[in-house]
Order: structure tokens, then sequence, then C-alpha cells
């Protein structure tokens, strides 16, 4: 994991070229947190997975690059570039990068 890198009131960065997905492995980097949100980006490399967990807040999943399996509770969706996913607390999910993938994962405080 690369170190957080926190932004300032003022910053503004381009999400996809914030990270890189790695050949065989996941990256992710926090680029804001206050008390009412953390943002981290990921970047998956192709074949690269997160097995089905929860989170205890909501959570907002929002694709940048790249296409994957998501499971959200009991729907599977192809999410690629755009795709915009909103989770409730517990709700299990998963991520299985089909291409390499850098997503955009907004944790609601």
């Amino acid at each position: 994991m690369e170190s957080a890198s926190i932004l300032t009131d003022a910053e503004i960065i381009e999400l996809a070229k914030a990270v890189t997905p790695p050949a065989d492995g996941i990256i992710s980097r926090t680029i804001f947190q206050d008390s009412r949100i953390k943002a981290v980006l990921f970047g998956f490399g192709s074949g690269q997975e997160l097995s089905e967990h929860t989170a205890s807040k909501p959570a907002i999943m929002h694709f940048l690059e790249g296409e994957a399996d998501v499971t959200v509770g009991q729907r599977n969706v192809l999410a690629t570039a755009g795709t915009w996913v909103h989770m409730a607390a517990g709700l299990p999910h998963s991520i299985v990068a089909k291409a390499p993938v850098i997503m955009l994962l907004l944790l609601l405080k």
C-alpha cells in the first residue's frame, strides 16, 4: 500500500492518473479523509480480487477505468468506466478485476 496523501481544501487531482494498477496485486491510496468521508483510490491488476466482505458504514464505489465483476448482495454487475455502486452498511460485496481497474471508494461516516 502506498502511503496516504491527504488533500488540502484547495488541491485538485486527476484520479485516473493518481494510481497505476500493479501487474499482479492491488494498491490503495487514501486521498482524502475528514469526519464525514474517507476517499480511497484503488488500482487492481487484471485477475485480482477482493473476496466477499462487508463494511460497517455505507460506501460508494466509482469505477474510473477497466472492467470488473462486482457482486453486491445478490446482484452481479460488470462494472466499467463510469459505473457507480452505492452499498448500505453491512451489505456483502466482492470485486474481481477482469482487466486492470482504477476505482474510487468513498466510505461515508
